[in-house]
């Protein structure tokens, strides 16, 4: 038991962990009513961090140096915006006003608002899981698919098929892609299907033999991607050990965007019961943090091609639902700076490797010659001051260091500002090619794209979320100093149905369900159940009592279990 905490706290905290419980944790999974679907098939396309001002930078280069008059974006697909808000944290201060790639995608692969981090899970002590379009869509029978160039274990696709409380828990993530029964997954993220000593991230084993046995064919470079015939079924292409690199960098053995997105069609599209499949151009985000534009615009360009491609395929079959958003803005871009009415669109295309790749360059430079010639090399600006040397060489003072530094000079050079290196909370575009466009015009919120893309196939997403309910639950928890793993007492038993009441005389818990009742004194932290001693572990920290799973099993007559890899009770 902690020490120097007073038996109140815990009475306010049990009474506090209630209200929050009351609000957080009992959001409706998402329901469809429609009994004929309107689409056959259903593509979403994300582009991750492409706010308004990402795609008007992108049009300008296109009408400059492309010599096309619009995007493909703009060929009379604008339905609407729509608004990327979150839910207040349980881990931090965060509001929930500016949302992350989680929580956004929560949000529009399940129909349901959460916390920033939490892939497809609940906010609150107790969360539970939401299921996604494409796991409601395979209990009718349909292919599903992944592709991202991001890592294949990064936040959009991980919500479409998998359940933690934190995104940074990617080892799980691809570990529950195993058992998902998603067809095809392409993206980068080897790192977490392969084993430290394979310069990967798994403790365990290389998981890649584990998907080839349930009869996924495997790729890891482009010669691979296309060895794969449409025939497959099943796919997993592993593109690079985490991001694929930007557009800038690649080199011929890296897969485009819209080269996997086009295998991904070609296989799911096979499936007589029709598919869904989710798109995501995650390097704009990228690109944005980094406040890299001209990297920015390259990956927006080849969202707009991979657009051309779905939209090729949608109009070709006929039966085909596309809808194209993004999770929020990244960077706070502004066209245009320090009130002077330009924008130097000439410089747009002068950059022949983004940041990334110049990083480890930069690093190396020693002299302000280094630098000069450097810039020289990949942009062609021969005239750098000695203020813009100086800032390279220091760095931006962000995580980014020389690379942040070397972007702050080029950004003013083509007269583009940035607001910092995160997200902003302001809404998004949509556009939609049939059925579901009526459904997502106008003002929007990003649980509407689920609940839509749900309804036009037909999907039950209450169904597939009820079905996961039931089985998992995924509980805040402590780990104590000899590896006991605990669990917040009234939120967990609450929810699985008992009755938590605090008795400030005898400075004691009770919790009751049914016939079985268990005390706890939080001044010994001795437990008793039905009158009873017993070896029960209970503590007391920051106010809040912890259990450990044998009193929930106790207390139910269940046999409930702890996931420690995937962080969940399984009931």
């Amino acid at each position: 038991m902690s020490s120097g905490l007073t038996v109140s706290v815990l009475a306010m905290s049990l009474a506090g962990t209630a209200a929050a419980a009351d609000t957080t944790t009992t959001a409706s999974p998402a329901t469809t009513t429609t009994s004929v679907p309107a689409s056959k098939n259903l593509i979403v396309l994300i582009g991750d961090g492409m706010g308004p001002a990402e795609v008007t930078a992108a049009r300008y280069y296109s009408k400059q140096f492309l010599h096309k008059d619009r995007l493909e974006l703009d060929g009379g697909y604008y339905v609407g915006k729509a608004t990327t808000y979150s839910q207040a944290s349980p881990y931090t201060t965060e509001s929930g006003a500016v949302t992350d790639s989680a929580a956004a995608g929560t949000a529009f692969s399940t129909g349901n608002k959460t916390y920033n981090n939490a892939i497809s899970v609940s906010n609150g002590d107790v969360a539970k899981p939401f299921a996604s379009v494409i796991e409601a869509a395979m209990k009718q029978g349909k292919a599903t698919g992944l592709v991202t160039t991001d890592a294949i274990t990064g936040a959009t696709p991980a919500v479409w098929a998998s359940h933690v409380r934190q995104r940074s828990n990617q080892n799980a993530i691809a570990s529950q892609f195993l058992d998902s029964g998603v067809n095809v997954f392409f993206g980068g993220g080897k790192v977490n299907f392969v084993t430290k000593e394979e310069k990967g991230k798994r403790t365990d084993k290389n998981i890649i033999p584990d998907f080839q046995a349930k009869g996924y064919q495997t790729a890891f470079d482009k010669a691979g991607l296309e060895a794969i015939p449409a025939t497959a079924g099943k796919a997993l292409g592993l593109f690079a050990d985490v991001e694929i690199p930007y557009v800038l960098d690649r080199t011929a053995s890296n897969p485009s965007l819209p080269q996997m997105t086009q295998k991904a069609l070609d296989i799911l599209s096979q499936n007589k019961d029709g598919f869904v499949l989710m798109v995501e151009q995650g390097r704009i985000d990228h690109a944005g943090h980094a406040n890299d534009l001209p990297a920015n615009i390259q990956e927006t360009l080849e969202l707009d091609a991979t657009f051309k491609t779905l939209i090729d395929f949608a109009k070709k079959d006929g039966n085909t639902s596309v809808v194209v958003t993004a999770d929020h803005e990244t960077g706070g871009l502004s066209l245009a700076i320090n009130n002077v009415y330009e924008l130097n669109v000439d410089l747009f295309n002068k950059e022949k490797h983004s940041y990334e790749y110049l990083d480890g360059i930069l690093k190396k430079a020693q002299t302000a010659e280094d630098v000069r010639q450097i810039v020289a090399d990949n942009i062609g600006f021969t005239d750098l001051t000695d203020d813009e040397v100086q800032l390279i060489l220091k760095g931006d003072g962000s995580s980014y260091g020389r690379a942040g530094g070397y972007n702050a000079v080029i950004s003013k050079r083509l007269a583009v500002g940035w607001t910092g290196h995160g997200h902003t909370g302001v809404d998004v575009g949509v556009w939609a090619y049939g059925p579901i466009a009526s459904l997502v015009k106008g003002d929007v919120d990003n649980t509407d794209i689920a609940k839509s893309g749900a309804k036009v196939i037909g999907a039950d997403l209450a169904a597939a979320t009820k079905a996961l309910q039931d089985k998992y639950l995924y509980p805040m928890f402590k780990v104590t100093r000899d590896s006991k793993t605990l669990f917040t007492a009234k939120s967990l038993a609450e929810t699985l149905g008992a009755k938590v009441e605090w008795d400030e005389a005898s400075k004691t818990v009770t919790l009751n369900k049914d016939a079985q009742k268990l005390v706890v004194d939080v001044t010994t932290s001795a437990v008793t159940v039905n009158g009873a001693a017993s070896t029960i572990v209970g503590q007391v920290d920051n106010g809040k009592l912890y259990l450990a799973i044998e009193a929930f099993n106790q207390l139910t007559g269940k046999t409930l279990t702890w996931d420690s890899f995937n962080e969940r009770i399984v009931q």
